[in-house]
C-alpha cells in the first residue's frame, strides 16, 4: 500500500511524534509512506527519513495554489490512500486527495476540537463528508465527532496513541514529594492553574516541588506568577530538555492539569517510567489514568482540586508503587506505538478491500 501523511508541520509535538512512530513502526512489508509538511519540516522530519520514509513540503501561501500543488503531487505518486492530520491538512489535503482521484482517503483527528471557529468547523465537516473514515485518539474524541460534527458513527473509528514503551524503562517513582510535568507552555496546557495549585498545596505538604519541562510563549509569565505566588523556590522551570525519561525516573509523581486533551503522550511516558499520575478529567485522559489504580482525576480549570489531590498524593506514598506498576501494564497493554500502527495498517487494509468490492 502507498500511502501518503499529511500534516501541518514536523516540529514539536504529540501529533509530529506520532507520525515519526508510525513511520518507524509501520510494516515496510505492508506499507510505503511519504509524509507532507505544508509548512515547515522540523525536527521530526530527520527521525522520519531516518527511519526510510520520504519527507516532502508543499507549501503556498495561497491556499488554492496548495491544494494544485497537492494534487499534482498526489497524482504523480499514485497514492492509495492519503492519511490526513488534523483540520487544515484535512481541508486541503481530502479536497486535492479527491481532485487527483486517490482512492482512499482518512483524517486523524488528534485533539479533542475540530476548529476553533464556525468557518473551520464548517470546513471540517465538508471533508470530512468527501473522506472515507475519521480516526478519532480516543472514545472522547470519537463521541465529538458523532454529537458535535455530525459525522455518522460508521465513518468514525477510534485508535489510542501510542508510545515506544522501549524508550522508557520502567524504574518506577523515586518516593520523594517532587510532581513533574511535561508540556508546551501555552494557554491549553493552564499551567497556571498548577503553580496556583501549588501554592494552596504547600501549606499542607511543605516538601512539595514541582518541575515543569517544556518551553513555550507563556514561559515568562509562569515565571512571574511563580514569584507573585511565592512559590518560586518550589517551582523549577527547566525548558526543553532531551532526557526526559532520566528526569520522570527522578520524580515522584506525574500532574497534567490540561484544559483539552486527545491522548497524552507525556502522561503515557510518565506511566511507562513507573509514575503514578495526577491529571484533569478531560478528553482522552480518563481512558489512560484509572482512578484509584494508576493516579488520580481531577476537574478542569480548578487549583483547589488539583491541590487537594496533591496532598493527597503526597500523603499516599506507600501506594506510589502498586500505582506505578498498573500503570506500566496498562500502557504496555494498550498504548504501545506497535499496537497503535498495526491498528492503523489493519484500516488501510480495509479500505483498500472496500475499493476492491
Amino acid at each position: 500500500m502507498n500511502v501518503c501523511h499529511v500534516s501541518n508541520s514536523l516540529k514539536t509535538g504529540g501529533l509530529e511524534r506520532v507520525l515519526a512512530g508510525l513511520a518507524t513502526h509501520t510494516d515496510r512489508k505492508e506499507c510505503t509512506m511519504t509524509f507532507v509538511a505544508l509548512s515547515e519540516e522540523g525536527r521530526f522530519a530527520d527521525e522520519i527519513r531516518k527511519a526510510g520514509a520520504v519527507v516532502q513540503t508543499i507549501g503556498s501561501p495561497n491556499r488554492w495554489h496548495m491544494v494544485l500543488q497537492l494534487k499534482k503531487f498526489f497524482r504523480e505518486h499514485r497514492f492509495d490512500i492519503v492519511h490526513t492530520h488534523n483540520i487544515y491538512p484535512h481541508i486541503y489535503g481530502t479536497l486535492a486527495a479527491r481532485l487527483a482521484g486517490v482512492p482512499s482517503v482518512i483524517n486523524t483527528r488528534h485533539g479533542q476540537r475540530s476548529g476553533h471557529g464556525w468557518k473551520s468547523r464548517i470546513l471540517f465537516r465538508l471533508a470530512a463528508y468527501w473522506a472515507d473514515r475519521i480516526v478519532a485518539v480516543s472514545d472522547d474524541a470519537a463521541k465529538l465527532c458523532s454529537d458535535e460534527d455530525g459525522i455518522t458513527k460508521k465513518k468514525v473509528v477510534r485508535i489510542w496513541n501510542g508510545i515506544d514503551t522501549m524508550d522508557f524503562a520502567f524504574r518506577g517513582s523515586n518516593c520523594q514529594p517532587i510532581a513533574v510535568c511535561v508540556a508546551r507552555l501555552v494557554p491549553e496546557k493552564d499551567i497556571e492553574n498548577l503553580i496556583r495549585a501549588v501554592a494552596l498545596a504547600l501549606p499542607l505538604a511543605s516538601n512539595l516541588k514541582l518541575r515543569i519541562i517544556g518551553d513555550g510563549t507563556l514561559r515568562s509569565k509562569l515565571e512571574k506568577l511563580a514569584v507573585e505566588e511565592k512559590v518560586s523556590d518550589a517551582v523549577e522551570f527547566l525548558g526543553e530538555r532531551t532526557n526526559v525519561p532520566e528526569i520522570l525516573a527522578d520524580c515522584g509523581f506525574y500532574v497534567s492539569s490540561s484544559l483539552s486533551e486527545g491522548i497524552s503522550l507525556t502522561i503515557l511516558e510518565a506511566m511507562a517510567v513507573g509514575l503514578p499520575v495526577i491529571a484533569t478529567h478531560v478528553g482522552g485522559n480518563p481512558e489512560i489514568v484509572v482512578e484509584s489504580e494508576t493516579g488520580m482525576l481531577v476537574p478542569v480549570a480548578s487549583p483547589a482540586s488539583l491541590a487537594r489531590a496533591m496532598v493527597a498524593m503526597c500523603e499516599r506514598s506507600f501506594d506510589w508503587d502498586r500505582m506505578g506498576r498498573a500503570g506500566r501494564d496498562r500502557v504496555n497493554d494498550f498504548f504501545d506505538v506497535r499496537t497503535m500502527a498495526s491498528n492503523y495498517v489493519a484500516l488501510y487494509r480495509t479500505l483498500i478491500g472496500e475499493r476492491s468490492r
